[in-house]
């Protein structure tokens, strides 16, 4: 059982920036693509960005230019930077691998203001 624990999430205004955490157990973290996803209410959940261990890293449209995902070997965890917010990236922020397969965990909330 993976227990996957987002932080970092916040409220800021239109052009502010957040970086979240994912942070798993060591024998898991190089063995797979890492993805961070979001979700609005009503919503389908959707990939934001995804990171292989080799580094290769890929992003919806919604993002690109604006979002980097990141992942530091050494901590085992997985970042998502996140710049020039607007409020249509308000949203539960999850991590997990990809394609996802684990149990999600409670993600963590980003509310961006106009």
């Amino acid at each position: 059982q993976v227990q996957l624990v987002e932080s970092g999430g916040g409220s800021v205004q239109t052009g502010g920036s957040l970086r979240l955490s994912c942070t798993l157990p060591q024998s898991l973290f190089s063995g797979y693509y890492m993805g961070w996803y979001r979700q609005t209410p009503g919503q389908q959940r959707e990939m934001v960005a995804r990171l292989s261990g080799g580094g290769t890293a890929a992003y919806a449209d919604s993002v690109k230019g604006r979002f980097t995902i990141s992942r530091d070997n050494a901590q085992n965890t997985v970042y998502l930077h996140m710049n020039s917010l607007n409020p249509e990236d308000t949203a539960v922020y999850y991590c997990n691998r990809w394609p996802p397969g684990w149990d999600w965990g409670q993600g963590t909330q980003v509310t961006v203001s106009s």
